[in-house]
C-alpha cells in the first residue's frame, strides 16, 4: 500500500518546487497555493530560509502539505524532518542520506536518471522516485524505458517542466505527480504577486486535468428508437452508425441509449488524462463520485465514474481519455 502523503501527491498531480528569501513569504505563498487548488509544497534548502519557513508553514496551515527540498546531508534531512516536513526530495541519489531517512522511517524520494540508482531505490525499499533532471535525462520516453524493467517503480519528474510539457508526463502511468516552479517564480513572490501564483496554479490544476467533451448520450425509450436517431445523424450528417450491446453511437460524440439510464434526458461524458486524480478534484469542490458506477482498470486505478450531480438534466461521468 502507498504511503499516505504519497497518495495525497498523485492526488494533487502538481508539486510546487519553491526557493524562498525569507520565512515572512512562507505564509502568504501558501495561502496562494491552496486558493490555487495545489496544496503542497516542496521547499527547497537553497537559501538560509527553508528550515523556519518549513516550521511557519506545517504550524500555521496544516491543510498544505509541506516537504523540503534540494536536501542534500543528512544534517538538512534531520533539520527538515524536525521543522514538520512531510516528505523530502534530494536532487541525486546520496546512499548516506536516503539510509538515513529509510531508517528513521522519513518519507524520501531522491533523484535518480539510471538503471543503477533506480536499482539503489528499490535496494532500500522506495518504490517512488523524483526523475532529474526530466526533460535533459530523456524526458517520457527515458521513463518508459526504465518502465520495462522496473515495472513497479513511479517518478514525480522535475526539470524542465512546465505548462507546455507536463500533460505527457501525467498521461503516463508510471508518472506519480510532476515537479516545476513556473507558477512560483522567485521574482513572483519576491514581489509579492501572490494573485498571479493563485492564477497560475488554477491554470496548472485545469491544464493537468485536461477535461475534455467526448460524447453526449441521448435516453431514448427503446432499442428501436435509439437506431433510428443514429441512422439520422448518419444520413443528415454523415456521422456514422455504431451499434452497442446497450447504446447506438453516431460518430464519435452522440451515443442513443438503448433504455432510460442515469439523468432525465442522458449524460454528458467528460474525458480526463486522469480519472482518479479529476474525482479527487472534484470532490475538492464537494462533488462525488457514484461508487456504484465506478469501473476500475487492472492496476486498480479509477477509469470511469458517474458524479453525484446533474447539468441540465444531464448525468455526467468522467473517462479516461
Amino acid at each position: 500500500m502507498m504511503n499516505a502523503v504519497l497518495e495525497k501527491i498523485a492526488e494533487i498531480g502538481i508539486v510546487p518546487v519553491v526557493s524562498l528569501d525569507s520565512p515572512d513569504q512562507a505564509v502568504p505563498l501558501g495561502k496562494a497555493l491552496i486558493a490555487g487548488g495545489i496544496p503542497v509544497a516542496e521547499v527547497t534548502f537553497r537559501t538560509e530560509a527553508a528550515e523556519e519557513s518549513i516550521k511557519r508553514l506545517s504550524s500555521e496551515l496544516p491543510e498544505l502539505l509541506t516537504g523540503a527540498g534540494t536536501v542534500t546531508t543528512v544534517d538538512q534531512a534531520e533539520r527538515a524532518a524536525a521543522a514538520g516536513a512531510k516528505f523530502l526530495v534530494s536532487p541525486g541519489f546520496n546512499p548516506a542520506v536516503v539510509k538515513y531517512c529509510a531508517d528513521s522511517g522519513i518519507l524520501i524520494t531522491p533523484g535518480v536518471n539510471s538503471p543503477s540508482q533506480i536499482e539503489q531505490g528499490m535496494e532500500l525499499g522506495l518504490s517512488v522516485l523524483k526523475f532529474f533532471p526530466a526533460e535533459q535525462s530523456g524526458g517520457v520516453k527515458m521513463l518508459k524505458a526504465f518502465a520495462g524493467p522496473y515495472g513497479g517503480v513511479k517518478y514525480i519528474p522535475t526539470g524542465g517542466i512546465d505548462a507546455k510539457n507536463m500533460t505527457e508526463y501525467l498521461s503516463f502511468d508510471k508518472v506519480l505527480a510532476v515537479g516545476g516552479s513556473w507558477m512560483v517564480k522567485p521574482d513572483m513572490i519576491r514581489a509579492g504577486r501572490y494573485g498571479e501564483i493563485t492564477s497560475l496554479c488554477r491554470d496548472a490544476v485545469m491544464t493537468s486535468l485536461g477535461f475534455e467533451l467526448m460524447h453526449i448520450g441521448v435516453n431514448e425509450p427503446d432499442a428501436g428508437t435509439s437506431m433510428s436517431d443514429a441512422e439520422k445523424m448518419d444520413d443528415l450528417f454523415g456521422f456514422k452508425v455504431k451499434p452497442g450491446n446497450s447504446s447506438n453511437f453516431a460518430g464519435a460524440c452522440f451515443e442513443f441509449m438503448n433504455t432510460q439510464y442515469l439523468g432525465d434526458h442522458g449524460h454528458i461524458a467528460v474525458g480526463t488524462i486522469d480519472v482518479g486524480r479529476a474525482a479527487a478534484y472534484l470532490a475538492s469542490k464537494g462533488v462525488a463520485t457514484r461508487a456504484e458506477t465506478e469501473k476500475r482498470g487492472p492496476a486498480g486505478n479509477l477509469v470511469m465514474a458517474y458524479l453525484d450531480v446533474e447539468i441540465g438534466g444531464f448525468a455526467i461521468h468522467l473517462i479516461r481519455k
